[in-house]
């Protein structure tokens, strides 16, 4: 159980080693699901900056000029990390010495998977603190050499971690801009209770989905199909959605003959021809393309609340139907 009233305490003790604001930060976030996580804590406050715009792919991102300038300036950088958008760090980098960063996946209180194979870890490992990266991960599952190991970033796809995420935006955000810490950690807790029931009504949609194998277009709803009780999703690509082989490809239409898979998912941002390919000749069903970063929700503070929805309903309705 998260103690939001600890918020406030954490301001106080934090407001006297950093200057206060004059009002809240400039945030910069890399995609618009954190975005909307961070715009529920600012409220009319402020908005964040959203870096991933509609059709990019978070794996693979040139940022322009002006989002780099934008990131070399912001008060305060809050991104899922360089696992997720490699493309980021180095401009992360170059961050103005008053910035700082807040890694949501290193925090100790987000539940991390690994891509290599299907155990999954709570890792709580207090070691890493708030502004801490290790520029290590991101050849660990980023497109150079597609390994396909370390960890999985598509975190925020596990609403635990969303309200974990939220308690840590709001405590970054209280110390940097005491003077409305009470405000982050009412808006808080308030979005934290959205969540939880948001959650109760995903794990009700998503029960007639249970038990039903499905294909997606790559590696990254383990947390999603963890979460709710659903079979492991066979996914086409790796989890750094690079392309796959001919190799993988004829892997992955054996596997989903074996598994007796019913649907078919292609994904927003990517060519949905993969998806027809590989199951071109089957009788399985190809449902709405799913969209885990919110690249086409519409942006704001309800963004991450419609992303887990859409995904919820795309899967239902496909793999609910007898």
């Amino acid at each position: 159980m998260i103690r939001y009233s600890s918020l406030l305490l954490a301001a106080a003790l934090g407001s006297t080693a950093l200057p206060a604001w004059a009002e809240a930060p400039r945030v910069v976030t890399d995609i618009p699901v954190v975005g909307a996580l961070v715009q529920q804590i600012m409220g009319e406050l402020g908005q964040p900056e959203i870096l991933l715009q509609a059709g990019g792919d978070p794996h693979d991102y040139q940022l322009r000029p002006s989002q780099a300038r934008s990131v070399q300036d912001a008060g305060l950088l809050i991104w899922v990390g360089p696992e997720l958008t490699p493309w980021l760090e180095r401009a992360a980098t170059s961050l103005s010495p008053q910035a700082e960063m807040l890694t949501l996946l290193h925090l100790p209180a987000t539940h991390r998977r690994d891509y290599a194979g299907d155990e999954h870890e709570h890792e709580h490992e207090h070691e890493h603190e708030h502004e801490d990266h290790d520029h290590g991960h991101a050849g660990e599952q980023g497109h150079e050499g597609h390994d396909h190991s370390g960890t999985d970033p598509h975190a925020w796809l596990d609403p635990a971690n969303g309200r974990a995420w939220l308690a840590a935006i709001a405590e970054t955000l209280s110390r940097r801009d005491p003077e409305n810490a009470a405000t982050y950690a009412a808006n808080a807790a308030r979005a934290a209770e959205e969540i939880a029931a948001l959650d109760a009504e995903l794990q009700a949609t998503l029960s007639p989905a249970q038990g039903k194998r499905f294909v997606v277009f790559h590696d990254a709803y383990g947390y999603f199909t963890e979460h709710y009780r659903l079979e492991p999703a066979i996914a086409v690509s790796l989890g750094d959605a690079s392309t796959p082989s001919a190799a993988r490809l004829q892997a992955i239409r054996a596997e989903i003959a074996e598994n007796g898979a019913i649907c078919a998912f292609p994904e927003a941002n990517h060519d949905p021809k993969l998806i027809a390919a590989v199951i071109e000749g089957s009788e399985i069903r190809q449902g709405t393309a799913l969209d885990p970063e919110g690249t086409g929700a519409t942006p704001g503070a309800g963004l991450y609340a419609e992303t887990l929805r859409g995904m919820a309903s795309a899967l239902a309705d496909c793999l609910g139907t007898d």
